[in-house]
């Protein structure tokens, strides 16, 4: 595991890098938007960051391969970076503090690309979440100064917290009664949106989470951090890892149930 130690400092480079450069330009007046083709918004700041990270890779990891979500993917080879430089650049642009730049490296296995390192860094909220294969997930200002994480030990649905983002995405994919029964069973209900949820629920302060729509730059770095915490990452067909275009996040206890009502 010696060469995700050197990674996993690697990648705290990369976000004290990005977190310098977003929070720069976080607020500012002058601020410039975009509207993709997607008609999600992009920022000044969501490329900056991205550029830069991508710079620093190429000179420290020049044979690994890198996916971004502003400009897409550079390279091959059984590894690869996964960036995505704001997640939540709808909060971003509005003053909003929780966005995260997402960091993860992915290795190629017998089951496809996985991640083995990621890094979530929420420098407006003053909070940093990371994790590597087999070495745990933390949370902390810097890797000398962490707290181990892990997941909750509830065990009983109508004792559980339930995060997600929005209602409209459930109902675009027809699965909005599936949403509502669950949130009518579980303890609680909040929706806090974007990467922020996988991180309580590696940290034990919410037990599960879902969203009916993602990329894998929005999950792979978060999927290791609840993985390496104890919890269960999959996607709403039950298929472990990042790789189904939504995702579903548990303390596990509770995983089959949530995809009960989710999944299918």
């Amino acid at each position: 595991m010696a060469e995700y130690h050197d990674d996993l400092r690697l990648a705290h480079v990369l976000a004290d890098a990005a977190d310098a450069a977003t929070m720069d330009r976080f607020q500012a007046l002058d601020l410039k938007v975009e509207t993709k083709p997607d008609m999600t918004p992009v920022s000044e700041a969501d490329k900056a960051a991205e550029e830069l990270i991508r710079g620093q890779l190429k000179r420290a990891r020049p044979r690994d391969a890198i996916l971004g979500e502003e400009y897409g993917v550079e390279g091959t080879g059984p590894r690869r970076w996964v960036i995505d430089p704001i997640d939540g650049t709808k909060n971003y642009v509005r003053g909003v503090p929780v966005w995260a730049t997402l960091i993860a490296l992915m290795e190629a296995g017998e089951t496809g690309f996985q991640p083995v390192v990621g890094v979530v860094s929420a420098p407006a909220l003053g909070r940093r979440w990371w994790a590597a294969k087999g070495l745990g997930a933390y949370t902390g200002r810097s890797l000398a100064s962490a707290t181990r994480i892990g997941v909750s030990k509830v065990g009983r649905l109508e004792d559980a917290s339930f995060a997600y983002s929005s209602l409209t995405g459930w109902e675009e994919r027809g699965r909005l009664d599936g949403f509502l029964d669950l949130s009518r069973a579980v303890w609680r209900t909040r929706a806090y949106g974007d990467f922020w949820p996988y991180m309580m629920v590696a940290e034990g302060s919410v037990d599960l989470c879902a969203e009916p729509e993602l990329s894998l730059w929005d999950m792979a770095a978060t999927a290791i951090v609840v993985q390496e915490a104890g919890g269960t990452f999959t996607g709403l067909d039950g298929r472990h890892g990042p790789h189904s275009g939504n995702a579903v996040a548990s303390n596990g206890l509770l995983h089959g149930e949530l995809l009960s009502y989710l999944g299918g």
